[in-house]
Formats: C-alpha cells, sequence, structure tokens
C-alpha cells in the first residue's frame, strides 16, 4: 500500500465573538486524529490561512493522547504551517478540518478554504472534519454549480450543544447553516461519538467523535489502496 497524506487545515483565529472569548482549534480534535493517523501509517501535514502556529484552545493534561502530542515533532511540525493559498490540496489523499470556535471565525469564510474544498472534492480526494470544522463546507460550489451539502448526509456540533457552550460567541449556529444549505443533517446525543459517512464526506460531531472520524478516514483511505 502506498503511503498516503492527510492535510490538516487549522484556523488561525485566537479570539471570538463579542466578548473576545480566546479561542482557536480544540487541542483534542488534532492530538486524537493525530494519534490514530500515527499508528495507521499516515502521513500529516498542516496549513492554515495564514500559515504559521495555529492557536488552540481545551487542552487537557490528563488526556495522554494530548500530552503526546503537546510533546511531539508532529505540534513542532504544526507550528510552521504552511498558507493554504500556497498548498495544492492535489498532492494529498484526503483533507480534514479540526473544529474549536476558531474556524467560525476564518475558516467558514475565507475564500481558499472554499477553493481548496471544491478542488479537492471535485478531483475525487476525502473532504472531513469535525465538531465547528464543518463550518469550511458553507458556501463551497462545485465544479457541477451545486452546493457541496446540498443533499449530502453530515454532522457537525449541533445547536443543542451550542446552546450549553458558546451561544453568545458565535456568529450562527453551525447545525442551522448547514441545514440552511440543503445538508442532511443529523446528530446524536450531545457530547456523545458521533461519525457520518457520505461517500468520500466524512464529519464527526464533537470533541468526542475526533478519534473515530480519523479512524473513518483511516477505513477510506485503506479502501481506496485495497
Amino acid at each position: 500500500m502506498s503511503l498516503k497524506h492527510v492535510l490538516f487545515i487549522l484556523t488561525n483565529a485566537a479570539e471570538i465573538g463579542p466578548n473576545h472569548r480566546a479561542t482557536g482549534y480544540f487541542f483534542p480534535e488534532v492530538a486524537h486524529p493525530v494519534e490514530v493517523f500515527d499508528a495507521a501509517g499516515i502521513a500529516i501535514e498542516y496549513a492554515s490561512p495564514l500559515g504559521g502556529t495555529p492557536p488552540f484552545d481545551g487542552y487537557d493534561e490528563n488526556d495522554p493522547a494530548q500530552r503526546a502530542f503537546r510533546g511531539s515533532k508532529a505540534i513542532r511540525r504544526m507550528g510552521r504551517s504552511r498558507k493554504l493559498s500556497e498548498v495544492d490540496v492535489l498532492d494529498y489523499d484526503a483533507i480534514f478540518f479540526p473544529g474549536g470556535l476558531g474556524p467560525m471565525v476564518d475558516i467558514a469564510l475565507d475564500p481558499e478554504v472554499k477553493r481548496a474544498v471544491a478542488r479537492a472534492w471535485d478531483a475525487g480526494r476525502i473532504v472531513a472534519a469535525v465538531c465547528h470544522g464543518p463550518a469550511a463546507f458553507l458556501g463551497v460550489t462545485l465544479e457541477d454549480g451545486t452546493r457541496l451539502v446540498q443533499g449530502r448526509k453530515l454532522t457537525s456540533f449541533s445547536d443543542e450543544e451550542e446552546a450549553n457552550y458558546a451561544q453568545a460567541d458565535v456568529p450562527f449556529n453551525l447545525e442551522t447553516a448547514l441545514r440552511a444549505e440543503g445538508a442532511e443533517y443529523s446528530s446524536v446525543a450531545p457530547w456523545q461519538p458521533g461519525v457520518v459517512v457520505d461517500g468520500r464526506l466524512l464529519t464527526g460531531q464533537n470533541p468526542a467523535s475526533g478519534g473515530p472520524l480519523a479512524q473513518a478516514i483511516v477505513a477510506a483511505l485503506q479502501g481506496e489502496a485495497a
């Protein structure tokens, strides 16, 4: 099996909303997928809209996977993330958007993100995101003129979860926005692992879903190689 490559596309936003809430990517939503991909022998590279060191939120010292990632060479590489406009997503087998509140600030709107998602999808790549990461899919128009999420099954951080987490900080509710673009949205109970696979579109609902989503991406990549 040839070596597979996944591109993590991360937020550069360090704060959100009228209360200037500190944010970034949500640490376990990178650490847990990295653990899964490393175990599967999948190569990871990192990009962000501005390049450089992405800010993070939600680090838990008591989680061995997070501790391991914080002390790893991988996080050092991520600290020099490439500028997304200088990256060709076709160099990768899959692209992956971790969550955190940061993506609601920049990933949700960035035109380079929209171009990257459309280019990856139209070229037959795997496109994946977890928690608030599916904000990357909003407004993405494909080669055939349709919206990426139109009629496709997916999940994201739910409105019910947001109501008890960051309702006062987010500019919109992600579930509502995805539904408005025609997504066939579904969710599980708040904070429980939930993964939805619809062909090459793979999504996870919340922080607990990062590892299981990465396992689904590995299965999809290995299926391609079979």
